[in-house]
């Protein structure tokens, strides 16, 4: 398991990339709706990990509670993973809280799923499988 991405929230992709590329430097990816998450997201990379930027749009949005709640900033920490279901499945039987039981669709094709931020201190953290 390594790092894939770091997710950050923020209420508008062009100020957020603004923002970010000053660190990262070089090019974020084209805006990408996830309908299922009510969210537009890009990519930067910064030495060889992700940084992900994320816009709601829609106010009942995960990410626009978010935001409205604790302001713009880091959100989640994303781990490339061989099976999402398999470590769902495995934290499930630690007894941790999860947000999603099985995987489903991500950002860039790829299939993810959520363990709730109270079974690591606070942390949202994200599993993602694939290329």
């Amino acid at each position: 398991m390594q790092i894939d991405h770091l997710g950050i929230a923020t209420r508008s992709l062009s100020e957020g990339v603004e923002r970010w590329r000053a660190l990262v430097g070089g090019p974020f990816s084209e805006p990408e709706e996830v309908a299922s998450q009510r969210v537009r997201v890009v990519f930067g990379e910064l030495g060889g990990t992700h940084i992900e930027l994320l816009e709601p749009t829609s106010p009942d949005s995960p990410i626009a509670r978010f935001v409205e709640s604790r302001g713009e900033g880091f959100h989640h920490v994303a781990f490339h993973v061989e099976s999402v279901n398999a470590e769902l499945d495995r934290l499930a039987a630690s007894g941790r809280r999860l947000v999603d039981d099985r995987a489903r669709p991500g950002a860039r094709g790829r299939r993810v799923g959520f363990a709730h931020p109270s079974a690591f201190g606070g942390v949202l953290i994200e599993f993602v499988e694939g290329p």
